[in-house]
């Protein structure tokens, strides 16, 4: 990033900046898992189960805590990004993870600007390609701006905020019966795993699973000395996640509960429509458009980061970005793929890329303690990080499994 959000000005930063910084990267971290997949995904499955689905989101969100505190303690320790921390490991095999994880965000990054499309047609019946060209200037200009790292650091909160007040509006005016969807929550009516199994990759999947701890690493807010904020940076960023998804399916049991039948092609934007009407779909264009820009600009960032190094200048890295997002852009003109499918299609991708990347990060707590400074690596998050571990290990091979049947769907 430029200024004084490069590693070597960030080392002493002011509290002002450390707080900011915290918060950008926390919100980096929800709004890359908040997307359009993640809208749809929640909307899809609360038709599906009802208030049975409230024990899926508990579950993913402990998963994801389980992850994301691993993820943050060991790369903010050790100072190093996902890539450099495998590398040091085992030469070479960071660039193996850079490789898929670029793969990952491109495919992601092009569902992301389609999601941009459909929230600007949702608003203001914009053609998607036009929409989704505009929001791609939007996210070229964060990039080009002086200070990009505060700029960053603030529209992510600023779209975040937005997301979480409009969707906990829509929610209050569907009226959805809470007592039902908390006693579902431990006591589910039913549980489909399959649905679990989707909902974590979806959040914390291929590139969402650094976009934080990247962040924390590029603003040099590392080390053992750190280790409170870096905790707490990670809880705080799963819990915003979690309260958006909390709201967002009450929002729609709420409608559902009522009677309401949704379509297919958009159910969402049904939803929100038949809760508040014209002004509740307009809304949902707000949400789901500034869900897909956060998502482009995490996506774009965070990729960028594994193809280059902390030497990398901040120009040239902006730059490498802007361009990434010019070819996805691209790209999503050329294909002209269904954005739904597109969708799928990277979360399924980036539930393979999981386990590879959260390998090297269990090793490292567990085996290089050289590696994190001689931090003495709590006991009982190395436990916690093992078992999601081998549950990613699980997700990873479902999604190799479908990615095929996917993509030819």
């Amino acid at each position: 990033m430029a200024g004084s959000d490069s590693p070597t000005a960030a080392k002493t930063p002011s509290s002002a900046t450390t707080r900011r910084t915290l918060l950008g990267a926390m919100f980096l971290m929800a709004t890359s898992a908040i997307g359009p997949g993640f809208i749809t995904q929640t909307t899809s499955f609360t038709v599906q189960l009802g208030a049975a689905f409230a024990f899926a989101i508990l579950i993913s969100i402990l998963v994801d805590f389980a992850v994301q505190m691993n993820v943050w303690r060991v790369l903010g320790v050790a100072g190093m990004r996902a890539n450099e921390l495998a590398n040091a490991i085992i030469p070479g095999l960071g660039w193996v993870l850079a490789a898929l994880v670029f793969f990952g965000g491109l495919v992601f990054n092009i569902g992301n600007i389609s999601g941009t499309g459909l929230g600007t047609d949702a608003m203001f019946g914009l053609d998607p390609k036009i929409g989704a060209s505009v929001s791609c200037v939007i996210a070229i200009a964060v990039f080009l701006v002086k200070r990009a790292g505060a700029a960053l650091d603030r529209i992510v909160v600023v779209l975040g905020f937005v997301m979480i007040a409009l969707t906990v509006w829509v929610a209050f005016t569907s009226g959805p019966p809470v007592g039902l969807a908390l006693k579902n929550a431990v006591l589910p009516e039913s549980v489909d795993w399959v649905v679990i199994t989707t909902l974590i990759g979806g959040t914390v999947g291929g590139y969402i699973t650094y976009a934080g701890a990247h962040r924390l690493v590029d603003a040099g807010q590392t080390g053992p000395e750190n280790v409170g904020s870096i905790a707490r940076g990670s809880v705080l960023g799963i819990l915003v996640t979690g309260i958006m998804r909390a709201i967002l399916f009450l929002a729609i049991l709420g409608v559902v509960h009522a009677g309401a039948v949704l379509g297919k092609d958009n159910a969402a934007a049904d939803a929100f429509q038949f809760a508040a009407g014209e002004v509740g779909l307009r809304m949902f264009g707000i949400i789901f458009w500034a869900a897909a820009l956060t998502s482009v600009i995490g996506a774009s960032y965070t990729t960028v980061s594994f193809v280059t190094t902390q030497k990398t200048s901040d120009r040239t890295r902006n730059l490498m970005t802007v361009a990434f997002i010019v070819v996805c852009l691209g790209l999503f003109l050329a294909l002209g793929k269904a954005p739904t499918t597109l969708l799928i299609f990277a979360g399924a991708l980036n539930g393979i890329i999981l386990p590879i990347g959260f390998t090297f990060i269990i090793y490292a707590a567990w085996r290089r303690r050289d590696l994190l400074r001689g931090y003495d690596y709590p006991k009982w998050l190395l436990i916690v990080g093992v078992a999601a571990w081998v549950l990613t290990l699980w997700l990873g091979w479902q999604a190799l499994g479908g990615l095929g049947d996917l993509w030819n769907s």
